[in-house]
C-alpha cells in the first residue's frame, strides 16, 4: 500500500472503464471507440444514451424502440411537481432544486424497491426514467419562477425538442433542436470526473441509483465543475457592459487577479474537442440571430489567452454563448449540465456494479498524537 499523496486523486487510477476515452495532449474525447466529432456529427442523443447504457449503437429498430420508451417516461408525479413548485417560488438555486426533486422521483419509480440494488435490467429502467424526468423537472422550474405554468412533455418530440418546446412553450426550429442535441452529446460523458466518481462512490456502497444521481447532481454543483459555464457568459456580460476591447478587459482582469473563466483544465493540455465543435455552433447561431458580438468576444479572448497565458478553452467557454444565443436563462446552464451528463452517470454506475468494490481511500493523519486527557475542571 503505497504511502505517496496524490491531492485531489490527481493521476491516480481508480478503475477500469470501456466508456469514455480522454487523450489530453491530442484533445481527443471517445465514447465506447467512436471519436466525439463523429458522434456530435452523426448520432442524436439517445443513440449515445445507447451506446453508454448497452455498449454498441443500436439499429433503426432499437433506436426507435428505446426513444419511445424514454418518451413515455417523461411525466412526472404530482409529488415531484409540487417540490418542483415549492423550491421555484422559493427562489431556490436551480441546482438545489434539481438535486431535491431528482432524489424525490424515487418514490414513484416501480422498480425504486428493487431487492438487488446491482439488477441491471431494473437500473437501465430507472436511469431511463431519471434521465426522462430531468428536462420535465427543469423546464417546469424555469417557467414557475418567471410565473409561467408548467408546459406538459410531448412524446412526438425527441429529447432535445422537447425539452426546448417545455422550456419555451413552442417547438424549437431545426437548427435550435439540432445545436441543443449536439450540446447533450457533447456533455454526456467525460471519463471519472468529479461528479462521476461521486456517483461510483455512491454506487460502490450499494445505494440504489437515484441516489448515486442525486450525490452527482450536488457535486455538479460546485463552481469548480458544473458551474463554469455559467460563469463564463457572466463574464462576457460584463466585457459588453463595460465598452471596452475583450482583451483590455482580460487585462485588466487579470492585472486584479481574477480567473478567466472557461480556460484550463485538469486533463487537456490543448483546446478541448468538445469546444471546437461548440464554437462553430456558436458563430452559427450569431450570425443568424445578427448577433456576433458574443463569438467575436470569445474568439477574442481565446486568442489573447493563448498567447499571453498559453491556456486553451474548455467545453463551458463555447457552451455558454451557443446557450445564451437559444435564449436560455445563464442560472440553467449548469442544470442543462447534469440533464445531459446523467447519461455518463447511469453508465459509469452501470459499470461499477458489474464489478463492485466499496471505494474506500485513505488520509495521512497529521494532527495531534500522545495527547494526555484532561478532567473537565482541568481545561
Amino acid at each position: 500500500m503505497s504511502d505517496e499523496l496524490q491531492k485531489g486523486l490527481e493521476g491516480v487510477l481508480v478503475t477500469e472503464s470501456e466508456l469514455s476515452y480522454i487523450d489530453g495532449d491530442a484533445g481527443e474525447l471517445v465514447y465506447r471507440g467512436y471519436d466525439i466529432a463523429d458522434l456530435a456529427h452523426g448520432a442524436s442523443y439517445e443513440e449515445v444514451l445507447y451506446l453508454l447504457w448497452h455498449g454498441e449503437l443500436p439499429d433503426a429498430e432499437e433506436l426507435a424502440a428505446f426513444s419511445e420508451e424514454m418518451a413515455a417516461e417523461r411525466a412526472v408525479s404530482d409529488s415531484v411537481m409540487a417540490t418542483v413548485r415549492d423550491t421555484a417560488e422559493a427562489d431556490e438555486v436551480p441546482m438545489a432544486a434539481l438535486r431535491s426533486a431528482v432524489s424525490q422521483t424515487s418514490a414513484s419509480d416501480p422498480d425504486a424497491d428493487a431487492e438487488d440494488p446491482t439488477d441491471r435490467e431494473a437500473n437501465l429502467r430507472k436511469g431511463r426514467r431519471i434521465t426522462a424526468k430531468i428536462p420535465t423537472i427543469l423546464a417546469a422550474f424555469a417557467r414557475i419562477r418567471d410565473g409561467k405554468e408548467p408546459v406538459e412533455p410531448r412524446e412526438d418530440l425527441d429529447h432535445a425538442e422537447n425539452f426546448l418546446y417545455m422550456l419555451n412553450g413552442e417547438a424549437p426550429d431545426d437548427v435550435l433542436a439540432d445545436v441543443f442535441d449536439q450540446a447533450l452529446v457533447l456533455h454526456a460523458d467525460h471519463g471519472i470526473n468529479a461528479s462521476t466518481f461521486s456517483a461510483m462512490v455512491t454506487a460502490s456502497t450499494l445505494a440504489d441509483l437515484h441516489s448515486a444521481v442525486t450525490s452527482a447532481i450536488g457535486t455538479l454543483s460546485g463552481s469548480l465543475h458544473g458551474g463554469a459555464n455559467a460563469n463564463v457568459m457572466r463574464m462576457l456580460q460584463e466585457v459588453d457592459d463595460s465598452d471596452k476591447d475583450p482583451v483590455n478587459w482580460v487585462d485588466d482582469a487579470l492585472d486584479r487577479g481574477d480567473r478567466i473563466m472557461g480556460f484550463g483544465h485538469r486533463v487537456y493540455n490543448v483546446k478541448d474537442p468538445r469546444a471546437k465543435i461548440l464554437s462553430e455552433r456558436s458563430a452559427e447561431l450569431g450570425d443568424a440571430a445578427g448577433t456576433p458580438k458574443w463569438h467575436d468576444y470569445s474568439v477574442a479572448i481565446e486568442e489573447y489567452m493563448a498567447e499571453e497565458k498559453g491556456l486553451a478553452p474548455n467545453v463551458d467557454f463555447y457552451s455558454a454563448s451557443t446557450y445564451y444565443q437559444m435564449g436560455i436563462p445563464v442560472d440553467i446552464y449548469t442544470p442543462i449540465f447534469a440533464m445531459s451528463r446523467v447519461g455518463g452517470w447511469v453508465a459509469h454506475v452501470l459499470e461499477q456494479y458489474e464489478d463492485n468494490r466499496l471505494i474506500r481511500p485513505r488520509a495521512r493523519y497529521v494532527g495531534e498524537q500522545d495527547l494526555e486527557f484532561p478532567g473537565v475542571d482541568e481545561r
